[in-house]
């Protein structure tokens, strides 16, 4: 489904990713954990060309994305979904409206666009606040929101961008919450950054540890957490047991 190899990428003298290689088959949840400033994030936006990489190759089915532009490039971010650290929700607009602005904009009629964000507020329980505006949801219920609008387009690929990074501490677990559940309802490709390691375990058929812009150890969560081969790996297992 997703082949990256050989991922280079700079910001002036630092060194993001640094010959980055991951495969994720398809219906496979694979998280991303790893220090910070370890390159997790810059992985999943150039995923989604949002940071363009020096050098190195994306594939998604066999097709390279790099080369991409206009409405390609457009068609294939439809296919992706992607919830970011912040909700960059429109203030304006209505909870139900949110979720259907990218779909009225590509084109969809507004009548199926209202009805595929129903349901994807159904999915993540927040049907009956469709109403609503975001300053009166909570942080985790407007993440929630943010999840939906992913939803929406009936993606392919999933990208979470530590969803949960921005949330105060106690409504991080209504988002992990819904998190499982899509992974465990849907067949949905996807690839989770985040520093969750409990989360991680639950959900994760592979997990890939990063430093310095590489892969350093990649497997099962059981392999990962249990029997470590790296240092970061052994760190992960440290603060599990503690």
């Amino acid at each position: 489904m997703l082949e990256i190899r050989g991922l280079h990428k700079q910001y002036g003298k630092q060194i993001a990713l640094n010959g980055l290689d991951l495969v994720v088959s398809r219906g496979e949840t694979l998280v991303i954990m790893g220090p910070s400033g370890c390159g997790k994030s810059t992985t999943i936006r150039c995923i989604n060309r949002l940071s363009e990489p020096d050098s190195g190759e994306i594939l998604v089915d066999g097709q390279s994305i790099l080369g991409f532009t206009g409405r390609d490039l457009r068609e294939f971010r439809r296919s992706v979904g992607f919830v970011f650290q912040q909700f960059n929700l429109i203030s304006r607009l209505s909870v139900i409206d949110n979720v259907m602005f990218h779909l009225v904009l590509a084109g969809l009629p507004k009548d199926e666009a209202n009805h595929r964000a129903k349901m994807a507020l159904d999915k993540v329980g927040l049907l009956h606040h469709g109403h609503k505006q975001p300053a009166n949801l909570s942080g985790g219920e407007q993440q929630r929101v943010g999840i939906a609008r992913a939803l929406a387009s009936s993606p392919s690929l999933m990208l979470w961008d530590e969803p949960t990074a921005s949330l105060d501490p106690i409504l991080v677990g209504e988002v992990l919450e819904v998190m499982e559940e899509l992974v465990r309802t849907t067949q949905t490709t996807m690839v989770i950054v985040t520093h969750e390691a409990s989360f991680a375990q639950k959900v994760a058929h592979k997990i890939a540890l990063m430093d310095k812009g590489v892969v350093v150890e990649e497997g099962p969560p059981r392999l990962i957490f249990e029997n470590p081969q790296s240092d970061i790996g052994r760190k992960y297992q440290r603060l599990i047991a503690s």
